[in-house]
């Protein structure tokens, strides 16, 4: 089989597996969703790498002591049909890189990254990628279980908060946040976001 070294070598209509993005030797940064690629945006712009940082500095003081981890991206989060697929690298057509997400459930990391869904997900939304995120990940994140997902618009200064409900498995906006809010996640009521911090340059 011969090297993809460049994107141009794939079939942009194709499916693949977890197992064949491993062998991509390639710098585009890409996703599978249900086995097909999706292209992310380029890189993050000043705005978009602010938040992130500020998100991350806060979420790593409060689950340093805890038994929840949090990751950043570039973090591999495989996603899988556990009632049709088995958890093999050739059985896995999901894979995403979530901007930061809360695992707590230790037991779903390994050398690759994640294996399962995580408890909570936070994307913070890059010019070209809001319909991405808002509608193929949500709908994603939702069937996979993940119980809290946050959207993060940099231009609007303002944060979406969806959880998902235990009997229905279908995600309610719990609340808008606005700039000058404060934040609690909603399955950690005892972590206080300032989004001023949050949205300062």
């Amino acid at each position: 089989m011969a090297k993809i070294t460049q994107l141009s070598q794939l079939d942009l209509d194709g499916t693949y597996t977890y197992a064949d993005y491993l062998t991509w030797q390639f710098d585009d940064a890409l996703e599978l969703i249900k086995g097909k690629i999706m292209l992310m945006s380029p890189a993050p712009n000043v705005s978009h790498q602010s938040i992130s940082v500020h998100l991350t500095g806060i979420l790593y003081q409060f689950f340093k002591h805890k038994d929840c981890r949090l990751f950043a991206a570039p973090f591999d989060v495989r996603l899988y049909d556990k009632n049709k697929s088995g958890t093999s690298d050739q059985a896995i057509y999901t894979v995403v890189q979530p901007d930061l997400c809360v695992i707590c459930d230790t037991n779903k990391l390994d050398t690759q990254g994640c294996l399962g869904s995580p408890d909570w997900i936070i994307e913070i939304l890059s010019k070209g990628n809001s319909k991405k995120e808002m509608q193929i990940k949500y709908e994603l994140y939702q069937e996979n279980g993940v119980l809290e997902y946050w959207l993060v618009y940099p231009v609007e200064q303002a944060v979406y908060q969806f959880t998902l409900d235990a009997t229905t498995q279908k995600y309610g906006l719990f609340k808008m946040y606005s700039g000058v809010d404060k934040a609690n996640s909603y399955i950690f009521p005892d972590l206080e976001i300032d989004l001023q911090e949050v949205f300062a340059e």
